[in-house]
């Protein structure tokens, strides 16, 4: 069965919403054979990116970058899975209180530097999330998760 891996740091309610959104869209029940594996980016290994067929990645952005956990994640599994991880689909949303370009860039210059093929157009947020922002995230979960089905 396909893996769909989200890798996230949620330490605020925003986060959190976001988070759970992601989740619903990707086990919504017209998405069928897909498992989905959650975990916090301090306890996501190599092992967990290897075992996974795509990555949701979720993070704040802290003084205009991305969360330490999440960077931590990256340290722990770049070289690990930099050559069998090749081509696989992923994405991400950002949180951020006013400005999220260099959570952003760092995203996207790590998963370049992975070889990880973007799949979905990530999810940016700034302030407060609304309705639309909500509905953004469960389509990325959705999405990511319905591009694994057989």
């Amino acid at each position: 069965m396909p893996t769909l891996l989200i890798v996230h740091h949620t330490p605020s309610p925003t986060c959190q919403a976001l988070l759970e959104a992601v989740v619903s869209g990707a086990t919504a029940p017209e998405i069928e054979g897909v498992d989905v594996v959650r975990r916090p980016a301090l306890s996501a290994t190599a092992s967990d990116v290897l075992a996974a067929d795509a990555y949701l990645l979720g993070t704040p952005a802290n003084i205009g970058y991305m969360s330490g956990a999440l960077k931590h994640f990256f340290d722990q599994i770049y070289y690990p899975c930099l050559d069998a991880t090749q081509g696989r689909p992923f994405s991400y949303y950002v949180h951020g209180g006013s400005d999220v370009t260099g959570a952003v860039r760092a995203v996207d210059g790590i998963t370049t530097g992975l070889g990880w093929r973007r799949a979905a157009q990530p999810v940016t947020v700034t302030g407060t999330p609304d309705k639309s922002d909500v509905e953004a995230c469960w389509e990325l979960g959705a999405t990511l998760a319905a591009g694994l089905m057989g």
